[in-house]
């Protein structure tokens, strides 16, 4: 009889095989699902992972690893603070889409001026528009105790529908000739994030995310806050007794992954988005939460998590256009590194164990 043993502690070994194991049953299982659907399983998963890095366009594509892989990083190194606390915040994407909505606002406001300070005044608009959006949840788990997960769950979709209503409306191109969405932010200088070496994807949002990475390993290692978001996550008795204020950190934890949130958002929108428009969000919210956990909550091991997320982005958009994968197949493989990731977890703290029947 095969049965599960609780370890007597966590088994490190586990902890740190985990991602790699995880991502090797991700390409098995995504490999026989493009097969399922009539597609050479080695060509889907070389042209994901293989053709981006090394492949004839690999010139084009390299500096895109940047470009995807910075949204997803700032969001997840947000979550990965509260998470780390017992903190959830599943409304990363409304964060998100209210930071570009808040900083291309903050943008427009001033054309066709042009001057400096307009960029910095969008991305203070934009940390604030995230952190407002999860002052929401946090206020409320505070004030009345409710839960931080189905609030800032459905805020998401409060957050769609008011994208939706200035791109019909209030931030809509006046000489857009009734197509809805902004003015594009890319041929608007002041408002513009541009890249900053040419042919390299390094942006002011990337430089961001390395920062962000730098902040959180520095936080949780080096600071008191850092301790007490890792005791609260791991002791929460103990967390009491240590002095911990639950209310300050679940009202730091939520601010600053909103905060981080709506930055991704403004560089996004005023960079490779480049307009405020209906379908602007892609679901990087969400995706960052994998991120999160495949980078096991580690700042770096979220740094590398992003970039190998956004390889399957650029990756799939290539599978996409070459062998025609359809995108809910990409999107079910890129779902199945959460799955295996959670479901391999398990032996982090249990061992297989092969027992005797009992005869009655």
């Amino acid at each position: 009889m095969i049965v599960l043993e609780k370890r007597p502690q966590p088994s490190r070994v586990w902890s740190l095989a985990t991602p790699l194991v995880a991502v090797l049953a991700t390409m098995i299982a995504g490999g026989m699902l493009f097969a399922l659907l009539g597609k050479n399983p080695i060509e889907a998963i070389s042209t994901i992972f293989w053709e981006p890095l090394f492949g004839e366009f690999a010139f084009y594509y390299r500096p895109q690893l940047l470009v995807k892989g910075a949204p997803l990083i700032l969001i997840a190194i947000g979550l990965s603070l509260g998470f780390r606390a017992g903190i959830w915040n599943i409304g990363a994407e409304g964060q998100y889409i209210m930071g570009a909505i808040c900083g291309a606002g903050a943008g427009l406001a001033f054309y066709p001026l042009d001057a400096f300070y307009i960029f910095p005044i969008m991305v203070i608009a934009g940390a604030l528009g995230g952190w407002i959006w999860a002052m929401i949840p946090a206020f409320l788990k505070v004030k009345f105790g409710t839960n931080e997960i189905l609030v800032s769950l459905m805020l998401v979709y409060v957050a769609e529908q008011m994208l939706a209503s200035v791109s019909l409306g209030l931030l809509k191109n006046p000489e857009g000739f009734g197509f809805p969405g902004s003015r594009n932010l890319q041929s608007y200088d002041s408002a513009h994030n541009a890249e900053l070496i040419a042919g390299t994807g390094m942006h002011w949002g990337v430089v961001a995310a390395f920062v962000a990475v730098i902040f959180a390993y520095v936080l949780l290692n080096r600071h008191m806050l850092g301790f007490h978001i890792r005791l609260t996550g791991e002791a929460p008795r103990a967390a009491k007794f240590a002095g911990v204020k639950p209310a300050r950190l679940i009202l730091f934890c939520l601010g600053m992954s909103g905060a981080l949130a709506g930055l991704a958002g403004l560089f996004e929108v005023s960079g490779p988005a480049g307009q405020i428009s209906i379908d602007f969000n892609v679901g990087y919210g969400f995706t960052a939460i994998i991120v999160a956990f495949l980078g096991r909550l580690h700042p770096v091991g979220i740094l590398l998590a992003g970039l190998l997320m956004a390889l399957t982005y650029i990756g799939g958009e290539i599978a996409q256009g070459s062998l025609g994968l359809p995108a809910a197949a990409i999107q079910v493989f890129q779902g199945m590194l959460l799955f295996f990731l959670l479901a391999l977890d398990l032996l982090t703290n249990f061992r297989i164990a092969i027992r005797k029947s009992e005869v009655a």
